[in-house]
């Protein structure tokens, strides 16, 4: 099994202090935290942690979490917190996967979880887990132009990412996962070659829609991430089914045989082989037999990178300005034929005003500030269906358009404020933000739309500096008197403004 060496990153400044960044991978079974230190365009690993807390084993079908599994989390998020505790915002990344996108709001749970942690968590989508899955695992193992095929192998769902270089092209998430499928078919705790067969089969079906995407050819480099693979190697080597650290149908199918000879999975012990990943271990198998089957790989290799150190990976790209959201964006204006001119005009105004205003309103996270822009970015990619109601059209591309680097909780605030950019408030997507973003939200679509009113005419505004100044809900504009009668449309639509602001409890004068 290879090792992993050093993240490597474009080197930093000489005069630049060394910087503690920190990725936590909140899994379906497992949670992981790595902390580093970036040193001369090195990452130095300075603490790992990670410990098996079966959050997918205590979710019921509708959505609540059981008693044991949250106390199980919640201990672990407050450990992981006491090391995080002194680590400013901007440098740590929590992310939840497969069994976090399940959770209800209502619950209460991910209030608990981030107040545990101390950071927010974002809640990423299965095709942006794969994303940063395959940066992961990529930045575990030696450069390569060639084609790799990624597979990981999770709790909830499995990941398979095909790409070129460090550039995925093709990435799908699938409900396959080693707790579920342990608790489908081997629930009950006993082992047999019925369960087995179950197992594969549906397994076997899972993967019909896509195997003619992901099909190996000995072009295509197969590489095998995640806790079930590992343990897959490890207990072959220790068994000597394999001499050469990688994994084949025949291996498996040895290995499978192996499990077989115990009746219950209390009783399963390989060399190689811990006790808690076996307690998963029987249904991660039948995935990974199929895998290796349906898509005919002849021969996978096995990696040490994951999520956390593509989550690391993300991390360094924003704090050097190399973020894939901006990548996102840009792509998406270009897609949309957003009018470039007339997005930055927007986005120009909206900043200037939040600049005055941030302190008063709350909104000094560069986030919002980000936020606002991209947002101005995109404000008319729904015209590219119709005019008519384009902010809608626009808000539903956003909120459901695979976005890569962007969690959940930032692409729905993305929408609301597209969503809202004119006319009358809605709030069909404000219950989905995180509490503490809501009132931030409205203030930030307040700003976007005076961006595109005042920039109706989509031309230079001829305005030196338009001040704003803010107390609660109340906002009041300054024009110069001269411009504002040189400009009776600005004046008529800031007066309707008034209108829909007051029905949201927001005075605005001018």
């Amino acid at each position: 099994m290879q090792q992993l060496p050093a993240v490597v990153v474009p080197p930093l400044p000489s005069e630049a202090p060394a910087e503690v960044i920190a990725a936590v991978d909140l899994g379906s079974n497992s949670f992981h935290m790595i902390v580093g230190e970036l040193r001369h365009g090195q990452i130095v690993v300075l603490d790992r942690i990670r410990e098996s807390v079966r959050l997918a084993e205590g979710f019921s079908d509708s959505g609540e979490l059981s008693a044991e599994a949250r106390s199980r989390a919640l201990d672990c998020l407050s450990r992981f917190g006491e090391r995080l505790r002194d680590m400013r915002a901007g440098s740590v990344r929590a992310a939840g996967t497969s069994t976090f996108r399940r959770a209800q709001e209502k619950s209460g749970f991910m209030r608990e979880a981030e107040a545990a942690l101390g950071h927010p968590i974002d809640i990423v989508s299965g095709r942006e887990e794969a994303r940063l899955i395959y940066a992961g695992v990529i930045s575990s193992l030696p450069p390569n132009d060639g084609e790799r095929l990624v597979v990981d192998i999770g709790g909830g769902s499995t990941e398979l990412i095909q790409g070129r270089g460090r550039q995925p092209t093709r990435l799908e998430s699938l409900h396959l996962g080693c707790v579920r499928m342990t608790e489908r078919f081997f629930g009950a705790g006993s082992i047999n070659s019925a369960a087995f067969d179950s197992a594969r089969n549906a397994a076997r079906l899972e993967l019909r829609p896509v195997k003619a995407f992901f099909r190996g050819s000995g072009d295509v480099e197969a590489i095998g991430a995640s806790g079930t693979i590992r343990s897959a190697e490890q207990v072959a080597t220790a068994l000597g089914l394999t001499d050469t650290h990688t994994l084949s149908s025949e291996v498996l199918e040895a290995l499978i045989a192996r499990v077989l000879e115990f009746d219950s999975i209390n009783q399963l012990s390989l060399p190689g082989l811990s006790e808690r990943r076996a307690q998963v271990w029987p249904g991660g198998l039948a995935i990974l037999a199929e895998l290796l089957a349906v898509l005919r790989i002849q021969r996978m290799t096995v990696a040490d990178g994951a999520m956390r150190e593509g989550l690391l990976h993300d991390l360094i790209g924003r704090m050097q300005h190399d973020d894939a959201r901006e990548q996102t964006v840009q792509a998406m204006m270009a897609r949309y034929q957003v009018d470039r001119q007339q997005a930055e005009r927007v986005a120009e105004t909206a900043a200037g005003l939040l600049e005055q205003c941030a302190a008063s309103w709350g909104l000094e996270d560069p986030l919002y500030a980000q936020i606002l822009r991209w947002a101005a970015c995109l404000h008319e990619i729904g015209l590219d269906i119709a005019h008519d109601g384009y902010q809608r059209h626009g808000a539903y591309i956003a909120e459901n358009a695979d976005m890569p680097g962007f969690p959940r909780a930032e692409q729905r605030l993305l929408a609301y404020l597209i969503e809202n950019q004119r006319r009358s408030f809605t709030s069909r997507l404000k219950s989905s933000l995180p509490r503490g973003w809501r009132r931030a939200a409205m203030r930030l679509a307040l700003l976007l739309r005076l961006g595109v009113l005042i920039n109706r005419s989509r031309g230079s505004l001829g305005l030196e500096r338009l001040e704003i100044e803010v107390h609660g809900a109340k906002i009041q504009l300054r024009f110069d008197p001269d411009w504002l009668a040189a400009n009776p449309l600005t004046v008529a639509d800031l007066t309707q403004e008034q209108e829909h602001l007051a029905n949201s409890k927001y005075s605005l004068s001018f």
